[in-house]
């Protein structure tokens, strides 16, 4: 995910929609946490590097943060999930279907959701927000 997402330390802006500009602020002016095993160094700045995942460290930031925190990838958002540590869940659904690939939830775990918003956009991508009840 890292690899992935490192694009927008140095995109170029010029000429991209306000949304992308937006979001690449945002993502500059994020601080960021790197879970990884594999990563020997990271490239982008405000960014940290931790060796395993703490949900009682997690469950401190989270405390601290006086803001929302953000988690991304199955495999890290899966324990943060049995962790119980999200309150809020965003789906983004493509009207594409692509078979394969990694589980989207953890195995083993059940938890009872509401719907805080949605939207269908033209493209047919629709938004689902939900809350853990």
């Amino acid at each position: 995910m890292y690899d992935v997402m490192i694009a927008w330390e140095t995109l170029d802006l010029v000429g991209e929609p306000p949304v992308i500009q937006d979001f690449a602020e945002i993502w500059r002016a994020a601080d960021k946490i790197v879970f990884s095993r594999t990563l020997d160094s990271l490239s982008s700045t405000r960014t940290r590097l931790e060796r395993e995942f703490d949900p009682e460290a997690v469950r401190r930031l989270k405390a601290e943060a006086g803001r929302d925190l953000a988690v991304a990838g199955p495999d890290l958002a899966g324990e943060a999930i049995k962790a119980g540590l999200v309150d809020e869940y965003q789906l983004l659904l493509a009207p594409v279907i692509v078979g394969g690939g990694k589980r989207m939830l953890p195995e083993d775990v059940r938890i009872d959701l509401e719907l805080f918003d949605e939207r269908r956009f033209d493209s047919g991508f629709v938004f689902l927000g939900y809350r853990a009840r």
